[in-house]
């Protein structure tokens, strides 16, 4: 699997791609190039293969969305004291009013670039965090009483302070387990039950969730990084068995730095470094995954077949191969 990068915004300067795009707000628009056109003896094994652009069909790939979670009570509190994250008060940590209100900013940079629009699934990690962040930036519009049908969030969620929020003309949300954040150890990283959530998130799919309580943290044993980034790799091994092609994600920080980090050993040293740097509180970035291995079976929707009606269409260089092989089989 591949994966690259494609028009990445908000509050980091972090972009990455087997086949670069930076935002033009960022950087001045570069002046067009004057190609041109000679005859080499080169062979495309002499050419680098860092300096090259990727082609892939469009079936077989599909854009993500990945957003780590806006900032909650734990990454306030582990600031100031990393020993903080060994607190029991930031046990499942909800968003702080400040996390709120990065969550408004990323909702208008969603709605004002047109991905509410193109997102067809959400996926979560079932954390309070997480949750709240990605309800307030892909949810519907506010929700009113009288509306038969579940919000996705109801009021003051988690100490939220936060009107209801509304399913209503936005895509499905799932729960993932597969995403969370690094398992044991900080109490910040403990889910609830999942009964405790659903009153909470009625809109949210938690179907997929086998355990009511969370079995997966454990008090004492932290879970190594390298477990977390193969971890990733099935997360991302498990999204080609769904149909939807774009596809937001909204996760946590060690989730994303380990498992971004397997990507990008074949592209410039410049881009692999900012493949693996953290992402900030509430920070999008949208990138592609390429499936090289068949995993997935989508058929190209896109694609035309050309030859309607049939006619004779033999290409020149076919012509001569075909004429230069008849020639020596005489």
């Amino acid at each position: 699997m591949t994966i690259a990068s494609c028009n990445i915004q908000l509050p980091s300067s972090s972009y990455y791609s087997s086949c670069w795009c930076i935002s033009p707000s960022t950087f001045p628009k570069p002046k067009p190039k004057q190609l041109s056109f000679n005859r080499t003896t080169a062979s495309l094994s002499d050419m680098d293969a860092t300096t090259n652009p990727g082609l892939y069909p469009l079936q077989r790939c599909k854009t993500l969305h990945l957003v780590r979670h806006a900032q909650g009570i734990h990454n306030v509190a582990g600031e100031k004291d990393h020993a903080a994250y060994l607190s029991e008060e930031l046990f499942d940590a909800h968003l702080t009013p400040l996390g709120w209100q990065q969550v408004d900013n990323l909702r208008k940079h969603v709605q004002e670039t047109g991905l509410s629009k193109k997102i067809d699934l959400v996926i979560v990690s079932p954390l309070l965090r997480t949750m709240q962040t990605a309800v307030g930036a892909f949810g519907g519009e506010g929700y009113r009483d009288g509306i038969d049908i579940p919000p996705l969030m109801v009021e003051n969620a988690g100490e939220s302070h936060h009107p209801a929020i509304s399913s209503l003309n936005c895509p499905p949300f799932v729960a993932v387990e597969l995403c969370r954040e690094h398992l044991g150890v900080h109490p910040c990283d403990r889910r609830k039950s999942i009964n405790e959530y659903r009153p909470l998130f009625p809109a949210i799919d938690f179907s997929l969730i086998e355990s009511n309580e969370d079995i997966l943290w454990e008090a004492n044993t932290r879970e190594k990084n390298e477990e977390v980034a193969v971890r990733g790799m099935k997360f991302l091994n498990w999204l080609w068995t769904r149909k939807e092609r774009e596809i937001a994600v909204v996760t946590h920080s060690g989730f994303l730095y380990h498992t971004l980090s397997a990507f990008g050993s074949d592209c410039h040293p410049a881009v692999k470094n900012d493949i693996c740097k953290h992402f900030a509180n509430c920070e999008l970035r949208s990138v592609v995954i390429v499936d090289k291995s068949m995993m997935g079976s989508d058929p190209a929707t896109t694609n035309y077949p050309g030859k309607i009606p049939s006619g004779l269409d033999l290409p020149s260089d076919v012509a001569d191969e075909k004429h230069a092989e008849e020639g020596v089989a005489k």
